[in-house]
């Protein structure tokens, strides 16, 4: 929506730029034009003022800690809804009927199983291979053997395709997880959740029946919700990015992967677990905390404060709860899980971090309750990972579908050496 426009004066310019008026947030001034009209471009290293898109998938209030899906505050979705109805929010904009839902859980389970031929593949990397690495090269691989749905300009192939990711990530993840430990790849069982479902691929074998525990299950589902979709951050514009030059889906996914595996992204809950284990007691923590308060120091605690989020990050809330539960429910004795306890009640206690707002996160809680229900720490930005694969989907097929989208080109700010002459090997 246009509002009055910005007028820039100075250096030899003069000029009315347009100003853009989103439904909420910040306006947006732009700048399609103004390397047209100056000759100049704008510099903004990592695009942290720049709007490179418009979407109407999730918002976000980092001053008032606020995330919305389409609308839906993520504390409603997390209390009353499941991922599944959160899936289809995130793609189709609206809460699901009763039909709608229901022929929605049918079309993604009929897309659960993995081609066959894809067990093999599986073969071809070393048993030690991170499963992000297993990740990236399998869901690339994908378009390898679903040829019907890679064509971006046909909208059932797209919505095919989108079906088939959400269905199928969960089924891969795990078949990376069982590769990595020796155990057979367990098959799908469409009978239950979609977290249900992932925690038996994940930790059922053979030998002994599986009985979903709904605690564990529940805790699962709520943290693929917390973590469907974040707005346009690193490994969403990398899908983004992919998907302006017409890749297909499957490869753009496993771009959005090959960024998330960064430690700066979805490392953080693994970080904050390698940082539980390092001060390992909680006699130590007065020793870190004061670290963590020293400028001159470069240690920091890992899982307190956010980026975005300059208040409470709104989905520690209800992952604070959450993790809570499942210890109680597991009763797990683990000196790592009293570090934490303690760290957190510091951290809304001590001065310091409150008036700095070095709150806990959901990286903090989440990698406790992963730890706590048995997974491996190289499987956490896995789970990320299945949980982000539906905001990717929707945001690439938002992307596709928007006919003001170009392929992206940033430009630079070029500092090399300027034109010169090549000089002859005798003459140097």
């Amino acid at each position: 929506m246009p509002t009055d426009p910005l007028r820039l004066s100075g250096n030899g310019i003069d000029i009315e730029l347009p100003v853009m008026e989103g439904s909420v947030g910040p306006k947006v001034v732009d700048i399609r034009k103004f390397y047209a009209e100056t000759g100049m471009f704008t510099f903004d290293p990592g695009f942290t003022a720049t709007a490179s898109c418009e979407s109407q998938i999730t918002y976000i209030d980092g001053d008032l800690g606020e995330l919305q899906y389409r609308g839906f505050p993520i504390e409603q979705l997390a209390e009353h809804s499941d991922f599944m109805e959160v899936c289809y929010i995130l793609l189709f904009g609206e809460l699901p009927n009763t039909a709608e839902k229901e022929k929605f859980l049918s079309d993604i389970t009929n897309h659960t199983m993995v081609h066959e031929q894809l067990h093999r593949f599986f073969s071809g990397f070393r048993r030690d291979a991170h499963p992000m690495a297993i990740m990236v090269g399998v869901v690339g691989a994908l378009a390898a053997f679903y040829h019907d749905s890679t064509d971006i300009n046909d909208p059932h192939q797209r919505m095919v395709a989108s079906y088939r990711l959400i269905a199928k990530i969960p089924t891969i993840a795990s078949m990376a997880y069982k590769y990595s430990v020796g155990q057979p790849f367990v098959y799908p069982d469409n009978s239950l959740s979609y977290a249900g479902n992932f925690l038996k691929m994940m930790f059922s074998v053979p030998a002994t029946p599986y009985i979903v525990n709904p605690t564990l299950e529940r805790a699962m589902d709520l943290i693929f919700i917390l973590h469907a979709d974040h707005e346009q951050n690193a490994s969403t514009s990398t899908v983004r990015l992919a998907g302006s030059s017409g890749a297909n889906p499957f490869a753009c996914i496993a771009a959005g992967i090959a960024c998330l595996w960064g430690p700066a992204h979805g490392g953080a809950n693994e970080a904050c677990l390698n940082m539980l284990e390092e001060i390992a007691t909680v006699d130590r923590i007065p020793e870190f905390v004061a670290r963590a308060k020293d400028k001159a120091d470069p240690f920091r605690l890992m899982g307190f404060g956010h980026r975005v989020y300059k208040n409470f990050d709104p989905r520690a809330t209800v992952m604070r709860d959450t993790a809570h539960e499942v210890l109680e429910e597991l009763g797990v004795d683990d000196p790592l899980f009293d570090v934490a306890m303690e760290l957190e009640k510091i951290a809304l206690e001590d001065p310091y971090f409150v008036e700095k707002k070095l709150y806990p996160n959901v990286d903090f809680y989440s990698g406790i309750i992963l730890r706590a229900m048995g997974f491996p720490t190289s499987m956490f930005t896995v789970l990320f990972a299945v949980a982000r694969t539906s905001g990717w989907v929707s945001q690439w097929k938002e992307m596709v579908e928007d006919p003001r989208q170009k392929i992206g080109r940033p430009r630079q700010l070029f500092t090399g050496t300027p034109k010169r002459d090549f000089v002859q090997m005798a003459d140097r």
